[in-house]
């Protein structure tokens, strides 16, 4: 009965042993999966005073490519695309890798594919599970006016709490119109018979 119990500890230990094997094997996956945005910069102005940020307006050329080179999409023989950051107008992958440059930076951004388009990929151009490599120039940088910053951060506050203001009034309206005395017709003719 030992010797079964020994060989039977035997075979699942090195059942065990593989499968831990095959596991981390798997787990390593491709060297070609990318997990967070990697930015490389091309070139560099030599004087960088402003920083992007969010709600900034950028003005870039990009030139999108699959990993094995093939060009997705390019805005060189085109007008500058004109992104401003967090109005999610581009890829999230894309917006989060122009948060930080500054004027006349050339950068070369790898997304990874869950901040790119994902499984279902942009067919046919784009397959599924696809990590992008953009090239793109900064042509300009407008910032934040704080008036602007006003605009996009306070005033949808400020309206999000006049919604139920505006409807508690209403409702409070409604209510004292329903609750008032209407006046009756016997009572009106007491009063025209009192004035003569």
């Amino acid at each position: 009965m030992a010797a079964v119990f020994q060989k039977f500890t035997m075979k699942s230990t090195v059942f065990l042993l593989l499968l831990a094997v095959l596991t981390c094997g798997l787990s390593q996956g491709n060297e070609n999966d990318v997990e967070e945005v990697q930015v490389e910069t091309l070139v560099q102005p030599e004087t960088c005073s402003v920083l992007s940020r969010m709600g900034d307006t950028l003005k870039i050329h990009y030139t999108g490519r699959l990993l094995d080179g093939k060009v997705i999409d390019s805005s060189l023989s085109v007008d500058p695309l004109v992104v401003e950051l967090g109005k999610r107008t581009v890829i999230a992958g894309l917006e989060q890798s122009l948060v930080g440059v500054c004027e006349g930076q050339k950068i070369k951004a790898t997304i990874p594919s869950h901040l790119a388009y994902g499984k279902k990929g942009y067919p046919p151009t784009i397959p599924g599970d696809a990590v992008l490599e953009f090239e793109v120039e900064v042509v300009s940088l407008t910032q934040q006016t704080p008036w602007q910053k006003m605009v996009t951060d306070v005033l949808p506050l400020v309206c999000l709490a006049l919604v139920p203001t505006l409807l508690g009034l209403v409702g409070l309206y409604l209510y004292n119109k329903a609750n008032a005395e209407k006046p009756s017709k016997k009572k009106s003719k007491d009063k025209k018979i009192k004035k003569k």
